[in-house]
């Protein structure tokens, strides 16, 4: 297969242009004959590799659409014409309407969706060809668009947690850097060469630094910035910064139900729609995002294959709630799994919008108290010296 960029028209003169994969050239004219279009010029490219990954938003849209039109009866080739057509973003028309040509070639949905690259995650691919075999894709799809959607949620409401307190930590800096640079500079000639308390003298020292080597500071810091950078890209830095996420006081309790969460909630909408239980560990384990629990799925898998129960397996895993293998044991128990992991995603998932509120009402205070710290800190600086001052002026 290549890939051809052409430029066609259609009844009325209009141009359209466009790329598609096709293995021969008479294949693109056969296609565009489909639509109504006359190819006026047609050119084989380099095949590019795909780098569209799409977010979590317009793949929960995306699988909601496509699942409500198989649920009313819709063919998918259909479905995803319509769908090509609707979408107002050019790069996801683009990647529809590529969908859309290797579906009229005979791929099947999944084959389509996997040679989009990273485009599309892995648990979806998987997920849409275990329900090609069962015929239930239009349940899959929609079950699908609720984990996206549930997953965007989740995000969002962890980011917007973080707000906040960043909004008062590049406050405390702002306020800090003018008072050091504008307020404390008026008291070096008022204090001349008094002595002076040690706050005092680390204060004015600080308030130097930043207005006669501004430039350096700005250099550190952004070398430290580009260090840190570096160093979360070698994984075991980034092994040990995420074992550090679930054993940190305060923070662990936060990480620890939305690394379960994202876990059971891939885990149910895998193992509900027909995916193997291995398969579904092995796919569940690259949704949680943390290198620290991810690299012990090697030892549940093991047991798993071996004949362990999956709650015993995981309940080993150092980084889930505990009530996660309860639960599980539950279900295998009774003998309802599938409708068990259910009804742990949607728990976990409410546990991690309450995790998330109380994280927010602990670092407003924090935060609050800590820029109270440094601007009490300054005024002692200036107060002390001013009493001494006022003190020696009484005294004569």
């Amino acid at each position: 297969m290549a890939i051809f960029k052409y430029t066609a028209v259609d009844i009325n003169s209009k141009k359209t242009s466009g790329k598609m994969e096709a293995s021969s050239r008479s294949e693109v004219v056969a296609f565009l004959r489909s639509e109504n279009l006359y190819l006026l010029k047609c050119k084989e490219v380099v095949k590019e590799k795909k780098k569209v990954k799409i977010q979590k938003n317009a793949l929960s849209e995306f699988c909601r659409q496509i699942g409500a039109m198989l649920s009313s009866g819709i063919s998918l080739i259909t479905a995803m014409n319509i769908m090509t057509k609707r979408t107002t973003q050019l790069h996801l028309q683009n990647l529809y309407k590529d969908l859309y040509v290797k579906l009229q070639q005979g791929l099947s949905f999944s084959e389509a969706l996997e040679a989009e690259g990273e485009a599309f995650p892995s648990i979806m691919i998987n997920m849409i060809r275990a329900s090609e075999s069962t015929g239930m894709m239009d349940q899959t799809m929609l079950k699908l668009g609720d984990q996206f959607d549930r997953e965007f949620k989740l995000n969002n409401k962890v980011k917007s947690a973080m707000t906040y307190p960043m909004f008062l930590l590049v406050a405390t800096v702002v306020v800090c850097i003018a008072v050091f640079t504008l307020i404390l500079p008026s008291f070096f000639d008022v204090f001349g060469d008094m002595e002076l308390p040690l706050i005092t003298q680390i204060m004015f020292a600080i308030s130097r630094m930043l207005l006669d080597s501004w430039y350096w500071v700005l250099i550190v810091v952004l070398v430290i910035i580009c260090l840190i950078t570096m160093a979360m890209r070698i994984d075991t830095v980034q092994y040990q910064w995420d074992k550090l996420k679930v054993h940190f006081p305060k923070i662990k309790n936060l990480t620890i139900i939305v690394y379960t969460a994202r876990f059971a909630r891939s885990m149910s909408s895998l193992y509900t729609s027909g995916v193997s239980m291995i398969q579904s560990l092995q796919l569940a384990r690259d949704t949680i995002n943390n290198k620290y629990i991810e690299k012990q799925f090697d030892e549940v898998i093991r047991q798993v294959r071996d004949g362990t129960n999956l709650s015993a397996a995981i309940s080993n895993v150092d980084g889930f709630d505990m009530k996660l293998a309860s639960s599980i044991f539950i279900g295998e128990e009774s003998g309802q799994l599938d409708q068990m992991l259910t009804t742990i995603a949607n728990d976990f998932d409410y546990e991690a919008e309450i995790a998330t509120e109380r994280m927010v009402t602990l670092l407003q205070p924090i935060m609050i108290i800590f820029l109270g710290f440094m601007i009490g800190g300054v005024l002692l600086s200036v107060m002390l010296p001013l009493y001494s001052l006022y003190g020696s002026i009484g005294a004569s």
